[in-house]
């Protein structure tokens, strides 16, 4: 560890969590005007600079009411994961600790998180030649064969895991096979100790509220224009970071797998189901202090009482 981290012990990075829809942007961004800081963005999808509407990016009015990082900053053509994540950001935070000592941390991603907050294990290289094998049998038969082959291996990681996502189903089958662990419990990973302080702030909603809430924010992602969006990345489909809840489905209606009132339906059933994993992911850390995005004065409060 650099020695001069070590001044960092008195600064904080205040992380603001919680399943998609929730309302983190404001919730945030009120935060970081409260303390006069910035955000890094914990979003593994609005860090790609051609994804806009999908990914529920921050407008640019909100965007220039607080300086964000990792917004729109990588290309889709990257490969950009966890550890690439916790790398990056943690340079990022030992920057800004130059000039400040808070900082808010605003994201829905998980594993990005918990990269951040704890490190990661060191995961197996690839193994080409099973990577190949398990690409060939989903090109037989479908997503269904590596989701049930997770199910067979590891029953607990499925509600740890995109289970839509074939290319995490594959780093899964892959991680668990070249080394011999259970992927959910990669998940549980180590802990490392940071050399600067964090604080975990989660939002939660009655489950109702925010399903209305997610099938709202589709239909306006709708009128906003996420259809001209999708299809200006037909091209790109077979790209990793355009294999998320709300390009697949319309790349699917684009393809006359459904019609768009279909696709639409899909759209919100899979982000339900993507906001019930996040849920269940959460929480399972116990470090995680609950607030409804109403109560934003006592969130406040609760921050600045733990950082006197």
């Amino acid at each position: 560890m650099d020695p001069e981290q070590f001044s960092h012990q008195n600064k904080t990075v205040i992380i603001i969590c919680g399943p998609t829809a929730v309302g983190k942007t404001a919730v945030s961004i009120a935060l970081a005007k409260e303390l006069n800081t910035e955000i890094i963005n914990a979003d593994s999808r609005q860090i790609y600079n051609q994804l806009n509407i999908g990914v529920a990016k921050p407008t640019e009015q909100e965007l220039n009411s607080v300086k964000h990082h990792l917004i729109g900053s990588h290309d889709i053509s990257e490969l950009y994961g966890a550890g690439d994540f916790e790398k990056e950001a943690l340079a990022l935070t030992f920057e800004l600790f130059k000039k400040l000592n808070t900082i808010v941390m605003c994201g829905g991603t998980g594993m990005y998180i918990r990269a951040f907050c704890d490190g990661l294990d060191d995961l197996p290289k690839a193994d080409e030649q099973y990577r190949i094998e398990l690409k060939e049998q989903f090109d037989l038969q479908g997503i269904t064969y590596l989701q049930n082959e997770l199910v067979k291996r590891d029953p607990d990681a499925v509600e740890l895991i995109d289970f839509k996502n074939p290319q995490r189903l594959m780093r899964a089958l892959e991680i668990m096979k070249v080394g011999g662990v259970l992927y959910s419990k990669v998940l549980a990973g180590k802990k490392e100790k940071r050399p600067f302080n964090i604080l975990k702030v989660g939002l939660k909603m009655d489950r109702e509220k925010l399903y209305s809430r997610i099938n709202l924010r589709v239909d306006e992602m709708m009128k906003q224009g996420l259809l001209e969006e999708v299809k200006g990345l037909q091209e790109y489909r077979s790209i990793n970071a355009l294999k998320t809840v709300g390009y697949n489905e319309l790349f699917d209606y684009l393809e006359a797998k459904w019609s768009l009132e279909e696709a639409v339906i899909k759209i919100k059933q899979h982000t339900r189901n993507y906001a019930k994993r996040q849920l269940t992911w959460y929480r399972s850390d116990e470090e995680i202090t609950w607030f409804e995005p109403t109560q934003l004065e006592n969130l406040i409060s609760f921050v600045k009482s733990k950082l006197n």
